[in-house]
């Protein structure tokens, strides 16, 4: 594990168009997908890594880790099956920046990166850009009738600090449900039916 440490006003400022190396392996049980990294993961190399980012913290609420791990414990995800990714690589102060021809390259660069790993689910985490990603205007939070492969996708909340639409209770609900799925989704056949 990496020491944490905060990045100085400068390393922040540096941080803009850099990217974040993905954590992912072959067939994940999960890939998670940010929109795109922050100033400050850029700046420190770990997904979701501003404070106030809830992303770790609906992780754990949500039973999808047994303790509540901070970005730079990231690499132990792979561990529980799980894995993070972007639409969009590159950082930059806020995802507004971002501009919808870039969000549709984003979606076709991550179909290939899922067609190539081949995760059970992917789930984007923010359905603006899941929308602009995928050319999908009417999905909603939730599991989406869409696939990728064999690879189910699921929509979930932006986790950042600033989409106040979404309380920490909420994302632990939300989140709790995605992970429900999964573990359904990873049951054999006859322990599904109840027999």
């Amino acid at each position: 594990m990496t020491q944490p440490w905060k990045p100085t006003k400068e390393q922040l400022i540096a941080a803009e168009g850099k990217t974040v190396r993905d954590v992912i392996a072959p067939g994940l049980r999960v890939l998670f997908c940010g929109i795109n990294p922050g100033l400050y993961t850029a700046a420190v190399g770990h997904h979701f890594a501003r404070p106030g980012n809830r992303f770790w913290p609906a992780l754990f609420a949500s039973g999808f880790t047994d303790r509540l791990l901070s970005p730079f414990d990231e690499r132990e995800l792979l561990a529980h099956g799980f894995g993070v990714t972007n639409v969009v690589m590159r950082a930059t102060a806020t995802a507004d920046q971002l501009s919808r021809a870039e969000l549709t390259e984003g979606g076709k660069r991550l179909v290939a990166k899922i067609k190539r790993y081949q995760p059970g689910f992917l789930a984007v985490l923010g359905v603006g850009a899941y929308r602009a990603a995928f050319g999908n205007a009417k999905a909603n939070i939730g599991e989406q009738e869409t696939t990728i492969g064999r690879t189910r996708v699921w929509v979930l909340p932006n986790p950042s600090g600033l989409n106040a639409h979404y309380q920490p209770k909420d994302l632990a609900r939300l989140f709790g449900e995605f992970k429900n799925a999964v573990e359904w989704t990873a049951k054999p056949k006859r322990q599904r039916r109840g027999m």
